[in-house]
């Protein structure tokens, strides 16, 4: 009986393994056998979608024909759409009031309320009625983005810099932080876009605190110009000074058969001058980009490039994103709505099946 003990124990482990094996077993066999009946549904409602568009094709056929021939209609016979593109480029930080702006504007003309909008933009009622949609995007390349990223880097200290990605640098830009944005219109009526767009940035631009800012900038280049002109003014005061120190050196030089200079004091008036001349050069320099930045600094917001007061008809409808022709457009949507209306009547012709067992 004492040979017979030490069995047990291992006769326990090998139907504890046996147990495991076979509860592997079993759950491998339900894994695959959901991947299967998932499978099998999914090829099943692809067989049903198929025979479904073969039964009721030529319905959805006749409804993309009818929603070509109606958005050809529109097109020829409807109310024009006018489409314009105004670019701008923004001096100051106005792009955050410049979107809050375009976004109340929307909501006016989506509210239909033209009256409120012909008061904000300072025109007539009938005019603001005519809008149909204002949008507003940024203009900028992804050469752009790295240099906005290469200049956003060296104002860090290098270790903060090390820790900024690409990536994480682009995802939290805001759009309207970029200096070029691009306005887009959508109106009725085609000559209104110009006097649209010059009220949009008055609007903005007449900020009380864009323009301190801009008067705060622009006197601080007068005076920096003012100071740098008064170095110029001082700095041509030595050189003529060292020009006549050397023209009576040379003078005393050629007075005299025999001349022993000990010190080196005709090379230092030349080094001097010659220092001045380049600090002058660098002055100028500094006037040059000071000009510039003058230039810049006159406006608030500049209008880069528009087409105007006249825009151009637009035949064309965004769908998913991307803009189709009107007529495409139309029967593709009929389409959908059609095959949407066939299946919803199919369903309810399937439940109705049920409806004794309930």
């Amino acid at each position: 009986m004492s040979k017979d003990l030490p069995q047990q124990p291992q006769e326990s482990e090998e139907v504890d393994l046996g147990q495991l094996f076979k509860m592997i077993g079993n759950m491998f066999d339900r894994v695959f056998s959901f991947i299967g009946s998932v499978l099998n549904k999914l090829f099943l409602s692809f067989v049903w979608i198929v025979f479904f568009i073969k039964k009721h094709i030529i319905k959805i056929i006749i409804a993309g024909i009818i929603g070509y021939f109606y958005g050809f209609f529109k097109q020829n016979k409807g109310e024009p759409l006018y489409r314009s593109t105004t670019v701008i480029k923004q001096n100051y930080d106005t792009g955050e009031n410049l979107y809050r702006a375009i976004d109340y504007y929307n909501e006016l003309i989506a509210e239909g309320d033209s009256v409120t909008l012909g008061k904000v933009l300072s025109i007539d009622s009938s005019k603001a009625a005519s809008l149909i949609q204002l949008e507003v995007e940024s203009v900028i390349t992804e050469n752009d983005k790295l240099k906005s990223f290469d200049s956003y880097t060296k104002e860090l200290d290098s270790v903060v810099a090390s820790t900024v990605t690409f990536e994480n640098f682009i995802k939290n830009s805001k759009e309207y932080h970029y200096p070029v944005q691009r306005i887009i219109m959508k109106a009725n009526e085609k000559d209104i876009f110009g006097t649209v767009v010059s009220k949009i940035v008055d609007k903005i631009v007449s900020t009380d605190y864009f323009r301190t800012e801009q008067k705060k900038d622009l006197d601080e280049l007068d005076r920096l110009e003012k100071s740098i002109l008064t170095s110029l003014e001082a700095s041509q005061d030595l050189q003529t000074v060292y020009k006549k120190v050397l023209q009576t050196t040379t003078e005393k030089t050629s007075g005299s058969q025999t001349s022993i200079r000990i010190d080196n004091t005709e090379d230092k008036s030349v080094t001097k001058e010659f220092e001045l001349y380049n600090k002058d050069i660098e002055l100028r320099r500094e006037l040059v980009t000071i000009q510039r930045r003058k230039e810049d600094k006159q406006f608030i917001i500049e209008i880069v490039s528009s087409q105007e007061n006249q825009g151009t008809i637009d035949n064309s409808r965004e769908l998913l994103g991307k803009p189709v022709n009107v007529k495409t457009y139309f029967a593709i949507i009929l389409m959908l709505l059609a095959s949407i209306i066939l299946l919803t009547l199919h369903s309810i012709k399937f439940l109705e099946q049920y409806k004794r067992q309930i």
